[in-house]
């Protein structure tokens, strides 16, 4: 099993977008794929069609999600927490969501060493049982985004490539030279980087002509990172296909897709095949 985290410091830079149509893509190549949102934020969650309530009394979601992953090393394994997305992709994905609730118990979190590394090795429990695991990570540097870390093997790094973007790269560096000297400590490898990947870019002729190479060129020569080849560019269906809703007698709730479910014939798709290809190859998978 590979595991993949999705991280940035940044907020609104695509992670989410990444994580959940890259674990799409994957799934349609037949790969079994886990995917794990560490994200108070929740997006992931949103984003495969888990959150399709208005009230807070019709919540499943509050008592069986990441965080009993966490608090605990002899119960909550990822079978039990585990759920299918609804109505996002064909075939459908395994998930582990988040919950707003994820804020309130930080702390508690934060003060046990041993709940930085219950993620690693429920993870290695579940190991022939998927091929891929995708952790989006929240765009911090707290306990959640340390315990993704800490268990991912790859890490890719979104950016919209713009200056704040860029330069919150050195912050990642920190961060990753941080959690490599904890998973030292375990006998873990370091955190390999897949690279950063271009997200949200861009379609305008001069700025792709102008602007854009000289941002990708910053991020090897003045960050030290690698980049992907790979390009996700800021498209319509891209947008469009988390925000779909489904009326439900009086009201409309939410049903978001995977690119792949909401328009297979646009070019989103074939960058997202490409970014899976270009992906499993570094993995060497």
């Amino acid at each position: 099993m590979k595991t993949i985290a999705i991280y940035h410091n940044k907020g609104g830079v695509g992670k989410t977008t990444t994580a959940v149509n890259l674990a799409a893509a994957f799934q349609n190549k037949g790969k079994r794929v886990l995917l794990i949102d560490i994200d108070a934020q929740a997006n992931s969650t949103f984003s495969t069609g888990l959150i399709k309530f208005q009230f807070e009394e019709d919540d499943d979601l509050v008592n069986r999600n990441v965080f009993q992953l966490l608090e605990s090393g002899e119960f909550n394994f990822i079978p039990e927490i585990v759920r299918k997305s609804n109505g996002f992709n064909t075939p459908e994905i395994d998930v582990v969501p988040a919950h707003i609730s994820l804020i309130d118990n930080q702390d508690r979190l934060t003060k046990l060493a041993a709940s930085r590394f219950r993620l690693n090795s429920k993870l290695q429990k579940v190991e022939d049982s998927y091929d891929i695991t995708i952790i989006d990570a929240p765009p911090s540097r707290d306990i959640y985004a340390e315990i993704a870390l800490i268990a991912a093997d790859y890490l890719i790094i979104p950016s919209d490539m713009k200056p704040f973007a860029n330069q919150g790269l050195n912050n990642v560096k920190y961060f990753i030279s941080e959690v490599n000297e904890t998973r030292s400590n375990i006998g873990k490898a370091p955190l390999e980087v897949l690279g950063v990947l271009a997200s949200k870019i861009l379609t305008n002729t001069q700025y792709l002509k102008f602007v854009f190479p000289r941002q990708k060129e910053a991020v090897t020569q003045r960050y030290g990172f690698p980049t992907l080849e790979t390009v996700i560019y800021e498209r319509v269906a891209l947008s469009n296909c988390v925000n779909k809703t489904l009326p439900v007698g009086m009201i409309e709730i939410p049903d978001p897709k995977s690119i792949f479910e909401f328009d297979r014939d646009c070019d989103s798709v074939k960058e997202f095949r490409n970014l899976s290809y270009e992906v499993m190859t570094k993995m060497g998978a």
